[in-house]
């Protein structure tokens, strides 16, 4: 039996709206997924960021500490036959 032209005109306009809330879902989706990117690569460069300025202070503290410790003088040991009492 042959389908009616308004049945038909039904089905096609199903199948286009159909088609078209696919295409919002998927837009909606890549949407979704760009911002999470985004926000993700943010994150990233903050950590990045962050570990770059730990490595440098850690480094520029590690110097300090050096050049304190080659600053202070050197203790010299006496000489085993030198007799401080006189």
């Amino acid at each position: 039996m042959k389908k009616s032209a308004k049945s038909r005109a039904e089905e096609q306009f199903a199948r286009i709206r159909n088609t078209e809330q696919d295409k919002k879902v998927l837009r909606d989706r890549e949407k979704a997924e760009n911002e999470r990117a985004a926000h993700v690569a943010r994150l990233r460069g903050l950590r990045l960021a962050k570990e770059a300025a730990d490595k440098d202070a850690a480094a520029k503290a590690a110097a300090e500490a050096q050049a304190a410790k080659a600053s202070r003088p050197r203790k010299t040991a006496a000489a085993p036959d030198a007799d401080p009492t006189g």
